[in-house]
């Protein structure tokens, strides 16, 4: 009976996008199965942790008893099971891992997105956004000794609370996470940006901040075939070797050299200078934007200043994660660094989850609408009771439906045959009224989830 239970055992609309049959499937490829009969089994273990991650910051015993109710309805109740102590719950993380989440992030393959998706791609090029932030941890001595923390301030008090270095690789047009590195503050974004070159590819255009720029990771990342366009600090130096008809220029880049270990490296870039016309920005700065197309036919500096501003829907994406669903009073309560690492993948393969679920909503309509046009607290509050509700709940003010039923407009393909429009500036984007989802609010008036 235990094992019966167990193994019903779902998490909503979530088992959409996360099916048992992927989850048994990562199980078996990461060498995480239970080698005997467990009441806290991999499986049930990995929708335990997309379920604390949705529910955050819910005790352990609430959300594993969340999940039982859910399979109580199709078994004949609990049978022997009981809803063990947070010290078995422990043990069980501690087996686990953090393996299995990091390939439900790789399942998202190079996005989501599909040529009927406004806004995703631009010029042929699926458009693809790096960025980084931090997350508190619980301030144990364990985390604090194994993930450090911001220096402190002569005659300050204590720095803080320990933190978690994150950097992802984000689909622009989706806001789906496709891959991350989690590790300790102390590890440098550009390090953990290096990781994330396992997932470039030919046919993405890769957006980053003036943080990221380096001579070593440039040639890194342009080595897999995507094309990046980055902006530089103001320190770089670089030179016109030729001027091209659309303003830009050729440039050389020289790196490696100083006190730096790597060995003298050089780079040939294509320099496109503009003036922000943002909001709120010194408009009389000129920022500087370096990249690897050098044909200004196939991207105009023009429009490259432009392309530079979607790199915002990184920081966007983020800060919903941490304020929406993290919750922003709350850390990341667990108490080890390896488990802090599980915990944070967790929470980014349930937002993924849920963004990819946002971008089937969005283009099943009769005219596919910008996924931005939809709110994620609203999403993410439907997948929240989808949990404990016998019928799907998702989209909100849908029809119901027995999560796992197939959904009309189911993500495919890669890159369209034809650029496909371009995603209108923010707050100029016309009010479209949306049949299946409430329309996303404005900035000042989100509340949180």
């Amino acid at each position: 009976m235990e094992s019966r239970l167990v193994d019903r055992a779902a998490l909503g609309d979530l088992a959409e996008v996360y099916p048992p049959d992927l989850i048994d499937e990562i199980i078996a490829a990461t060498r995480t199965r239970e080698a005997r009969a467990r009441l806290l089994p991999a499986r049930l273990m990995v929708y335990f942790m997309l379920g604390k991650a949705l529910f955050s910051p819910a005790p352990y015993r609430e959300v594993l008893r969340t999940l039982a109710e859910t399979a109580r309805h199709d078994a004949c109740g609990w049978g022997s099971w009981h809803v063990l102590d947070k010290a078995a719950i422990f043990r069980a993380r501690q087996r686990l891992g953090d393996q299995p989440f990091q390939r439900l992030l790789a399942r998202a393959g190079p996005g989501v997105a599909t040529p009927a998706t406004p806004g995703a791609f631009w010029r042929g090029w699926r458009l693809m956004v790096i960025d980084g932030t931090t997350v508190e941890a619980a301030g144990t001595p364990a985390n604090a000794a194994g993930l450090g923390r911001p220096r402190r301030r002569k005659g300050r008090g204590p720095a803080g609370y320990p933190l978690a270095r994150v950097v992802t690789l984000m689909e622009s047009g989706t806001h789906v996470m496709v891959d991350a590195a989690v590790d300790a503050y102390r590890v440098q974004e550009r390090e953990l940006a290096a990781r994330l070159a396992r997932s470039l590819r030919p046919g993405m255009l890769v957006l980053a901040d003036r943080g990221l720029p380096g001579v070593h990771l440039w040639k890194q990342m342009a080595a897999t075939g995507a094309e990046l366009v980055w902006r530089v600090p103001k320190l770089w130096k670089l030179p016109v070797e030729q001027v091209l008809p659309d303003g830009s220029w050729i440039s050389t880049v020289r790196g490696g050299r100083g006190r730096r270990r790597q060995p003298a490296e050089d780079v040939r870039v294509r320099v496109a200078g503009y003036v922000p016309g943002d909001p709120g920005r010194n408009r009389g700065e000129r920022y500087r934007v370096v990249t690897t197309i050098l044909d200004p036919e196939a991207a105009p500096a023009t429009e490259l200043g432009a392309l530079y501003a979607e790199r915002w829907e990184a920081e966007n994406t983020l800060a919903e994660w941490k304020t929406h669903q993290l919750g922003s009073r709350n850390i990341v309560t667990s108490k080890s660094p390896g488990l802090v690492r599980q915990e944070i993948y967790a929470h980014l393969a349930a937002h993924t989850a849920v963004r990819t679920l946002m971008h089937q909503v969005a283009t099943c309509q009769a005219e596919p609408i910008d996924p931005d046009r939809l709110s994620f607290t609203a999403a993410l509050r439907a997948v929240r009771r989808s949990v404990t509700s016998m019928a799907g709940t998702f989209p909100p003010g849908g029809a119901g439906r027995r999560a796992g039923q197939p959904r009309p407009g189911a993500a495919g393909g890669d890159q369209p045959a034809s650029p496909a429009p371009r995603r209108d500036p923010p707050g100029q984007a016309e009010d479209v009224p949306v049949p299946v989802m409430e329309p996303r609010p404005s900035p000042a008036g989100e509340e949180a989830g």
